[in-house]
């Protein structure tokens, strides 16, 4: 998988707020949908019995607290937040998401 080491000739960015915020909205949605794809491949893997993630890992706390959540309104979160802090286009979308969506909703979704 792509972790931001050398692909070809080129780098894989990690996308951060510069980037989301110069992009057309389907641009944005395929990040989203790309994003969602990594985490449900993670978790059919440990479905399946595989040495993974643990219950406790990155994609099993994603899915937990995103639970209800919708693509438009993942979108419309993280356009909020990097309109309200343009002083931080710098941070990583996944950081937005991680710190606006997830941590939130794992309160809501116990």
């Amino acid at each position: 998988m792509f972790t931001g080491g050398a692909v070809g000739a080129e780098e894989v960015p990690l996308v951060d707020g510069t980037h989301w915020t110069t992009s057309a909205p389907d641009v944005k949605k395929a990040y989203l949908v790309g994003l969602a794809n990594a985490i449900q491949i993670e978790m059919a893997y440990e479905a399946d019995g595989m040495p993974a993630a643990a219950a406790d890992g990155f994609s099993s706390t994603v899915v937990k607290g995103m639970k209800g959540q919708t693509l438009s309104a993942a979108l419309e979160v993280v356009d909020k937040w990097y309109a309200a802090h343009p002083e931080s286009l710098r941070r990583p979308v996944v950081e937005t998401i991680w710190f606006e969506m997830v941590v939130p909703g794992l309160g809501k979704n116990k």
